[in-house]
């Protein structure tokens, strides 16, 4: 049956996107603002807390980040919207007998939000983890995924084709922090490749810019990256560094699965929602809709077989 949804946005300033939030798909810093949004929050903490209401409908509060476009964001309409929005949106419809109300806000409000039960789920392109695998409830369905790969010159486009070529090639990669997500794949990777490595250097944070100029300059030969985010910031006509787009080529590596999180109560639900987006997923409506939001279907990138905790 058709609901109504209810727009709750958190009175919290956007994070800026950039191509090191590759590492946001684990956390992001939190701004002042955040206790102003776990404040507005709080009042649909009754809502989220009441199993159903009279009709016997199950109300849950699903939270999302902001700004993570295409994955999860409010447009200029003040509407919830991105791939993952959608995918719960069309969950909902699926599931009669729930309605969803949903929350943007901070990924780290999301995360203690959804821990604490403050709200029942959530997405913002999380990935799995051991430690996350203890403190939430993770479906047995990922959504989507983020797909990661090397940003390079593109004169070298013809020698540069995967990770393998890059390494034979040089290997120089814009360093990486050690606590960064990017660390451990490269590393991973390296571990699988022992003749093609890469030269992978621990390093502190910068800015985008300085490493795509990195590249640019021949200093580096790529900087790992995120596809979305090099097609928006990069790509895309109003980019942050559109000017860099006619020298620079993205070359993808993998996709990482991505989730939405349930309370450690919420195991029921759960497995609803995995029913709900395996009917969603056999009827086309999943491909459907990461076409819609990317151009192209996120699972074509994920290796064969994936199983959850594997390392890629």
């Amino acid at each position: 049956m058709k609901k109504n949804f209810i727009n709750i946005v958190a009175a919290v300033s956007l994070v800026s996107i950039t191509a090191a939030s590759l590492a946001a798909c684990g956390s992001s810093t939190p701004d002042a603002t955040t206790a102003a949004a776990s404040s507005e929050a709080a009042t649909s903490e009754e809502a989220t807390s009441a199993s159903s209401d009279a009709s016997g409908v199950i109300k849950k509060v699903i939270a999302h980040t902001q700004s993570y476009v295409p994955y999860d964001f409010i447009d200029k309409d003040g509407n919830h919207d991105g791939y993952e929005v959608a995918v719960w949106k069309a969950i909902d419809e699926k599931l009669e007998n729930y309605e969803f109300e949903y929350v943007g806000t901070t990924d780290d409000d999301l995360l203690v939000g959804v821990e604490s039960g403050k709200y029942n789920a959530g997405s913002k392109g999380v990935w799995w983890t051991e430690e996350r695998s203890k403190k939430y409830v993770f479906p047995k369905n990922y959504t989507g995924a983020s797909i990661i790969g090397i940003a390079i010159r593109k004169e070298n486009a013809s020698e540069i084709t995967d990770l393998e070529s890059f390494a034979k090639y040089s290997g120089k990669l814009v360093p990486i922090g050690p606590a960064n997500a990017q660390y451990n794949i490269v590393e991973n990777y390296n571990s699988k490749h022992p003749d093609a490595k890469i030269d992978l250097v621990a390093g502190d944070s910068f800015e985008a810019a300085d490493a795509y100029q990195w590249v640019l300059e021949g200093r580096y030969d790529a900087y790992f990256n995120i596809k979305t985010s090099f097609e928006a910031n990069v790509e895309k006509e109003d980019g942050e560094y559109h000017d860099f787009s006619d020298k620079l080529a993205f070359v993808p590596y993998e996709g990482i699965p991505i989730w939405s999180l349930f309370n450690k109560d919420e195991q029921q639900f759960a497995d609803d929602f995995d029913k709900a987006f395996e009917e969603l997923k056999a009827d086309g409506t999943i491909e459907s809709l990461q076409k819609q939001y990317f151009g192209y279907s996120l699972f074509d990138y994920v290796p064969e077989g994936y199983q959850k905790g594997d390392t890629l």
